[in-house]
């Protein structure tokens, strides 16, 4: 593998996100929100995320910038990269296709709102966020820069802490002793572990 193609791994990645969410994302908006729970906080984390796995990395991808943290391409890494990648976008399509309508990309209850604990949910509570830090982890992997490649991991990671505890308190609101039972039967982003 060349400095190049990982590069268009990690573009590739990008692409199949895109592929992955957008009908979800078309199908989801067709059902009513019940509650949403999007403030400024909320919009300045999505942004911070955003940033790290795309704006920065795209930045490093076209322009080699910045040149003062790059580090030498290891072929290993970016292979392996290019797993967790794929790793990452087969978690993401079976989080979004068990989800369904009830998908969203902000703290949101929808009309009629189920808990889903199928499929994927069976093991995990957030596997939409274990596959983000999947593609962090691709992104650290594949593209040698200190900056560009940790900028996933920083920006997803201020997203993932600053979040997680209000989605799961939003949850125990809406859900009460169903979601209480289900946080005791499973993880939140790694089976068996964590």
């Amino acid at each position: 593998m060349t400095l190049l193609i990982a590069k268009l791994m990690w573009g590739l990645g990008c692409v199949a996100y895109f592929c992955i969410r957008y009908p979800h994302q078309r199908r989801a908006r067709k059902t009513a929100v019940a509650q949403r729970r999007v403030t400024g906080l909320e919009r300045a984390l999505m942004a911070i995320s955003y940033s790290g796995l795309g704006v920065v990395p795209l930045i490093y991808v076209v322009t080699d910038q910045p040149a003062f943290a790059t580090y030498p391409f290891s072929p290993v890494l970016a292979w392996l990269g290019t797993l967790v990648l794929i790793a990452a976008m087969v978690l993401l399509y079976r989080t979004h296709r068990d989800l369904g309508r009830l998908w969203s990309i902000s703290l949101e209850i929808r009309d009629r709102h189920q808990l889903v604990t199928h499929g994927i949910y069976e093991k995990l509570r957030h596997p939409m966020y274990s596959s983000f830090w999947l593609w962090a982890i691709s992104q650290a992997l594949l593209l040698p820069n200190w900056i560009a490649g940790c900028a996933g991991l920083v920006g997803f990671g201020i997203l993932y802490f600053a979040r997680v505890g209000h989605e799961e308190r939003m949850m125990l609101e809406t859900f009460g002793s169903d979601y209480r039972a289900y946080m005791a039967r499973t993880h939140r982003l790694i089976p068996g572990i964590y």
